[in-house]
């Protein structure tokens, strides 16, 4: 599956009780084996699904069932060439249901960690117990904590291969925890798993009674996640504009927060004034709406709003720049360099930009800041000061993920070169 499934999404959308978590790990750590036995062990698996893997294992020599064979066609993807996508697996159990985005591994693909964990409210960090943290477990512990993840899982899978030792298990978690704690990342846990034999993936094992805690299944369905788009700050981006006869509504995804008809709005960045007229949906109007809601909604005032507009509340508007400071992770392999002319894709608006300044480098092994810095190449994370031809309405992307978030594109060719957060995450996330 290249893309998100969008009925499946919504549909799921619909009950609040919804986790959207992320796995992210080094090339060979059990990642595809953890991912299959997750969805097998807890009977998310569809029959001929599991029958058609039982005939690939047997294929293959085998007379075990191979979990990892249920993502090979995930992989599959990736060699024909898919490689800044992410794979989503959409399962329930009875108390949760869940959207599970798969990243793969190589540290050439980090930037689609980036795409994974942007709407994640949970990461699962894999490692392999014989290697312990290594530089890519740190990289993408770096990289949840500038998306704000605010919860963090790290399995350290393969126990059964240095015997289930509890003495490798707690060296392993200490040192995550000095590395997250070094980033901010206060809320993590820590299990001791088996994605092979299933130990404490689903079921609680019999091999670790050293180990009290729960299984990851277990405390995926009992953390309690927050970070309800609908109770933020009001924020609709203009996608598109309806014009007919006697009729002009402005066409959008809501993107957080609620919106009634008879609310006063601004439009930003012109700071304009008017009220709702009248909320739209294809099934018929709203007298409210609230997010990820999209709607088409009529202004009372005839007003200059098109595409890249943004309406908010008078009581909570961003930030209209023209300069910014922001952290961005590099996705192209043509480096990023101070006096570069890009395109700013921030929500539906694009506008010409300059790279003012590089201003630092995240050394992702030590977790500190490198100055000074000329460039940012692949997969680098690292601070920007950027000037703007045209004003944006921003928010510090701790404070909205959405208003807060931007993409650079290459002005000649259209190719995405960067993910930019507004702010520095890093630092909010230290105080």
């Amino acid at each position: 599956m290249s893309s998100i499934d969008t009925a499946a999404v919504n549909t799921l959308d619909r009950d609040v009780d919804l986790l959207r978590f992320a796995t992210a790990g080094s090339v060979d750590d059990g990642k595809s084996t953890l991912v299959g036995r997750l969805l097998h062990d807890s009977k998310s698996v569809l029959a001929d699904t599991l029958e058609a893997v039982r005939r690939a294992s047997r294929d293959r020599g085998s007379e075990e069932l191979e979990l990892a064979l249920l993502t090979d066609g995930l992989r599959a993807e990736r060699e024909q060439g898919i490689t800044i996508d992410v794979a989503y697996r959409y399962f329930t159990t009875p108390r949760r249901k869940f959207i599970l985005a798969d990243t793969p591994g190589h540290v050439q693909y980090t930037r689609n960690m980036v795409t994974g964990a942007s709407t994640a409210q949970l990461v699962v960090l894999l490692v392999d117990a014989r290697k312990g943290v290594v530089e890519q477990t740190r990289r993408h512990l770096a990289v949840a904590a500038l998306l704000g993840v605010r919860h963090l899982v790290l399995a350290v899978n393969k126990m059964d291969l240095v015997d289930f030792d509890e003495q490798v298990f707690t060296r392993i978690a200490e040192d995550f925890a000095r590395a997250a704690e070094a980033l901010g990342i206060r809320d993590h846990t820590v299990i001791p798993v088996s994605a092979l034999r299933g130990d404490n993936v689903v079921d609680a094992s019999a091999n670790m009674p050293w180990y009290q805690g729960p299984t990851l299944l277990e405390h995926l369905e009992t953390v309690e996640v927050e970070g309800d788009p609908a109770e933020q700050p009001m924020r609709f981006p203009v996608q598109y504009v309806i014009r007919a006869p006697e009729y002009r509504g402005y066409a959008g995804q809501l993107a957080s927060g609620l919106l009634r008809v008879g609310d006063e709005v601004v439009v930003a960045p012109t700071g304009l004034r008017t009220r709702i007229a009248g909320i739209d949906t294809f099934d018929g109007p709203l007298t409210e709406a609230a997010a990820p809601k999209s709607i088409t909604i009529r202004l009372t005032d005839e007003l200059d709003v098109g595409r890249g507009d943004l309406l908010v509340p008078v009581h909570a508007q961003p930030r209209v720049v023209r300069e910014l400071d922001a952290t961005v992770c590099q996705l192209a392999e043509t480096p990023l360099r101070a006096g570069q002319r890009v395109l700013i894709k921030h929500t539906t608006r694009t506008v010409k930009a300059i790279v003012d300044e590089i201003t630092h480098r995240l050394d992702v092994t030590t977790l500190q800041l490198q100055r000074p810095c000329e460039e940012l190449a692949l997969n680098d994370i690292g601070g920007v000061r950027l000037r703007v031809a045209a004003p944006l309405a921003v928010d510090d992307y701790a404070t909205d993920r959405l208003t807060g978030s931007f993409l650079l594109i290459d002005e000649q060719d259209g190719a995405t070169l960067a993910g930019g957060l507004v702010g520095d995450p890093l630092a909010a996330a230290r105080s």
